[in-house]
């Protein structure tokens, strides 16, 4: 069994403010993926130029916030948010979704590529390889914070989270890391590192976390106010990481199909 390192959340204070590890892992998330992201736009053929990854970040840390915020108060706690419309500004009350937080992205970069005059997929295609750099972040704060852990188990590498209780669990946070992280950057960067037909990472992204996720939740215990969906396994999460699925396979279904033409 693995011994909780039981981290404080707040990393350090600036007078009255606390600053938390996890906002800092947002943080390590965005500058990492702008980093990489001016690094890839000076390789020929890039479809943008490193200024404009800079406004570029902006737009996505605007769809990761408000559309994580939101998926997360509709996907996961909309009872909640009828009864109190103003639970959607709480955000110190913790609750973000990726799947809300995605579609909130997809729309932002919508607008940055009309406003530049760029091809849609073309910046998503660029951008989805930057994404697992702050999704595995984003998952080491969820372990320190010893929040989402996953169901009980007598795996050698189980851990007692505080607050869940005497007995030990998967550390599923740190299976996310591994594989939404660490694994699908690798796949991706790999992938993307030699041309590739329009749609095609982006449909490689959809695949490849939609698949991770939809696995990892068998072993993640569901949340506490919805529990499972039905057949005693389904969760939320697998829900909506089905038409993720389904939307990926289509999108690499066109681009191989472009890629013959």
């Amino acid at each position: 069994m693995l011994t909780y390192p039981d981290i404080d959340p707040v990393a350090f204070n600036l007078g009255p403010l606390k600053v938390h590890w996890y906002g800092l892992m947002y943080l390590v998330g965005f500058a990492s993926g702008w980093w990489l992201g001016r690094w890839r736009a000076q390789r020929p053929g890039a479809v943008m130029t490193p200024a404009q990854v800079d406004d570029l970040v902006f737009y996505v840390a605007l769809g990761v916030v408000l559309g994580g915020r939101i998926g997360y108060v509709l996907f996961y706690n909309f009872s909640a948010f009828l009864a109190e419309p103003l639970l959607l500004f709480k955000v110190w009350q913790g609750g973000m979704s990726f799947h809300g937080g995605l579609l909130g992205v997809l729309v932002a970069l919508g607008l940055f590529a009309r406003k530049l005059g760029l091809h849609y997929f073309a910046v998503v295609d660029f951008i989805a390889p930057l994404v697992p750099i702050g999704l595995g972040a984003g998952r080491i704060g969820n372990f320190i914070n010893g929040e989402l852990w996953g169901k009980v188990s007598d795996v050698p590498w189980a851990t007692v989270f505080p607050g869940a209780g005497p007995l030990p669990r998967h550390p599923n946070q740190l299976y996310e890391f591994l594989l939404e992280g660490v694994l699908l950057f690798a796949i991706l960067w790999l992938y993307s590192s030699r041309p590739r037909p329009v749609m095609a990472v982006s449909g490689l992204f959809a695949i490849c976390y939609a698949t991770f996720r939809f696995l990892v939740e068998f072993v993640r215990e569901p949340d506490a106010h919805l529990g499972y969906l039905a057949f005693g396994w389904l969760t939320m999460g697998q829900v909506l990481s089905l038409p993720l699925l389904l939307a990926g396979i289509v999108l690499m279904v066109l681009a191989l199909k472009r890629g013959r033409a």
